[in-house]
């Protein structure tokens, strides 16, 4: 059987449109929402709670989508100040952008729908802090709080929406109003666990941008953007590898404390691997040579982070 050339020239049209459509999305780099997202799983199979199938999905799609939204506005926004070109024409890029959002807030709104107005509020904290971070007379990403800002929400608050919505009423967090008067209810033990448990997330997240910054600080400045890296100098260096070692202790500290089985400890082998890429990127600094060291240790890192998780309450079941 012959394709016509008409056949084959729509296909080859079609894949092109994809490819450039994951090269404006930056598909690459989504690793940093989807794995926070498996970990969050991860973390509540080994605490025994029951996964709500229909709210979780949601929650992955419309969190997705906007990961998706955020990459989009800020390649929008960053190709218009440094002349750089869009892998669409404006036009169109724009019209992607529009739908994208729309998709995240439908789904946004159905999550709420399937769940309550603690959801609307921290999702609108998403919608907020990921528009303004690449939009707006001074943009988040312009100043030195990108690595606060990427590492709070894809490392805190992605598993704090994911448990919030799996966890039993009063499991983590309840809120009661009555007579004018709101009371909030917190379980201690939950949330540490939680907050301890959203350290590793929050630091390899926070090394991308960090790495980013570091090396492009040069051409940042050329722009009049003013990042983490520029106001830190060389000790950002130093950051970028105290983050790691911030977050191996807090996962010594979960087991300890009792939220992580001891076979996560076997996690404190990836450090050889994830040194070596420290001392890399210690010895140059260059996006196209060094700066994937960062993405490495993330995966290093999560991958088997995330599977230890897992296997350690799979064994305690």
């Amino acid at each position: 059987m012959q394709v016509s050339p008409a056949t084959l020239g729509e296909k080859t049209r079609g894949q092109d449109l994809v490819k450039r459509f994951l090269c404006y999305v930056e598909i690459k780099t989504k690793i940093t929402s989807v794995f926070p997202f498996l970990m969050g799983l991860a973390y509540l199979f080994a605490s025994g709670y029951k996964i709500d199938l229909p709210r979780t999905a949601v929650f992955f799609l419309g969190m997705f989508c906007f990961d998706l939204t955020a990459t989009m506005l800020n390649n929008y926004c960053d190709t218009k100040n440094n002349q750089a070109t869009l892998p669409f024409r404006r036009r169109a890029a724009k019209g992607l952008l529009l739908l994208m959002f729309a998709v995240s807030v439908a789904l946004g709104l159905y999550l709420v729908y399937l769940s309550d107005l603690v959801v609307l509020f921290l999702g609108a904290l998403c919608f907020f802090f990921g528009i303004v971070y690449s939009f707006g007379p001074v943009p988040l990403s312009h100043g030195p709080y990108g690595e606060i800002v990427s590492g709070f929400f894809y490392g805190l608050v992605i598993p704090a929406l994911l448990f919030y919505i799996n966890v039993p009423a009063g499991g983590l967090f309840s809120y009661g109003l009555a007579g004018g008067k709101l009371s909030v209810v917190i379980e201690i033990r939950a949330a540490l666990g939680l907050l301890i448990g959203s350290v590793v997330p929050f630091c390899l997240t926070a090394n991308i941008m960090l790495a980013n910054n570091i090396c492009d600080v040069e051409r940042d400045v050329a722009v009049s953007r003013y990042t983490l890296a520029f106001y830190l100098g060389e000790k950002a260096l130093w950051l970028f590898a105290a983050l790691y070692y911030i977050a191996y202790l807090s996962v010594v500290a979960l087991v300890i404390l009792g939220f992580l089985s001891p076979l996560s400890l076997l996690l404190l082998l990836t450090v050889f691997p994830v040194q070596k890429n420290i001392n890399l990127f210690f010895t140059q600094q260059s996006k196209d040579e060094t700066f994937n060291v960062a993405v490495k240790n993330f995966l290093i890192v999560m991958v088997p982070h995330t599977a230890l998780i897992f296997l350690g309450g799979l064994l305690s079941a």
